[in-house]
């Protein structure tokens, strides 16, 4: 369900994609059924053509990938993880309006 911008990371691809990039990675833990997740992706697509390269933004289905879902104790989604150097340094749950997830973005882009 990833857009042409988004990234699709997986249990298989979590820490070559996520943890092992050279640039700051944004990661929304949704799931196919969650209403505010359907939300999120269109508006992940706008910030990730709004930033190009940036920032990587991708999404992981915590349904079909469990072990990043539970590796993380994501309980509630959507959740954004913020992820630069392969440590977390912010986390955002629940759904964000464009504006206001831009400028968190932006924010941890400038730390």
């Amino acid at each position: 369900m990833a857009g042409a911008n988004v990234h699709e990371f997986t249990d298989e691809n979590f820490d070559t994609e996520v943890l092992g990039s050279q640039v700051p990675v944004v990661v929304d833990f949704w799931a196919p059924w969650c209403g505010p997740c359907k939300m999120l992706g269109p508006i992940l697509e706008q910030i990730s053509n709004d930033l190009g390269d940036a920032v990587k933004i991708g999404k992981i289905n915590v349904d079909a990938n469990p072990d990043v879902a539970g590796k993380y104790a994501v309980n509630s989604i959507p959740t954004i993880l913020f992820i630069k150097g392969g440590e977390i340094k912010d986390k955002q749950i629940g759904l964000l309006a464009k504006g206001p997830l831009k400028t968190k973005i932006e924010n941890f882009l400038a730390q």
